[in-house]
């Protein structure tokens, strides 16, 4: 019995890793899409995230199957409980993905300046992500709290884009009526660091059965 779930377990970190992997590849296809101005990349990034919808359904149903035919308890239940709430965030990383997409496709937007750090926010939400869900499959609590530490680089980058924009206005007027578009991007990239602080924070319950989320209960 034992033995049957812990393969089952390993299937179930084989396919978050997946995911995983998925949300980073459209996560690194928007900032190349925006900098490429590549539609044909941003039609595949949003066929991309309904894979990653599908993948959503899947380890759903293997949750499911682990927790009606193993009644997992302690330290395994909480494993399985912190995978279907991880896979709703990674989920929403897809959706924002090609969001940003469509911010691309629909307003002809160009690219931003090298001096605004759209690309920065990219790589560390990539990062984020990418840590959060080997934090999980390793269960280390210490790459899972220093995910949820980094994401306030990724809040500071933001505030950074967002200055940058407003000081830029004054001195190119061409980028004015991008502005909203390329702040919105920012915005996105922002949302999607604080799914992956979500992921880590249920990577964290799942080892040590405390939720930072309780703790303002």
């Amino acid at each position: 019995m034992r033995n049957r779930f812990d393969a089952q377990l390993e299937q179930l970190h084989q396919k978050l890793i997946e995911m995983g992997n998925l949300c980073e590849q459209v996560i690194s296809m928007t900032y190349k899409v925006l900098v490429d101005e590549d539609y044909e990349a941003a039609r595949e990034l949003i066929e991309k995230d309904s894979r990653i919808d599908l993948k959503e359904r899947d380890i759903e149903g293997l949750c499911l199957k682990l927790l009606l035919q193993q009644q997992p308890v302690a330290s395994d239940l909480r494993k399985v409980s912190a995978a279907l709430k991880m896979i709703t965030d990674m989920e929403r990383i897809g959706d924002q993905a090609a969001d940003i997409a469509e911010i691309i496709l629909t307003s002809n937007i160009k690219a931003p300046g090298l001096d605004i750090p759209i690309g920065r926010m990219a790589e560390a939400t990539v990062r984020m992500v990418t840590d959060s869900v080997n934090a999980y499959v390793w269960q280390d609590l210490d790459t899972a709290q220093k995910v949820i530490e980094y994401d306030d680089v990724v809040d500071n980058l933001f505030l950074e884009v967002k200055d940058l924009l407003i000081r830029q206005m004054d001195s190119d007027p061409e980028i004015h009526e991008h502005v909203m578009d390329i702040l919105l991007i920012a915005k996105y990239y922002e949302r999607i660091g604080d799914h992956a602080t979500n992921i880590s924070e249920w990577v964290e319950f799942s080892i040590t059965g405390k939720h930072r989320g309780d703790e303002n209960l």
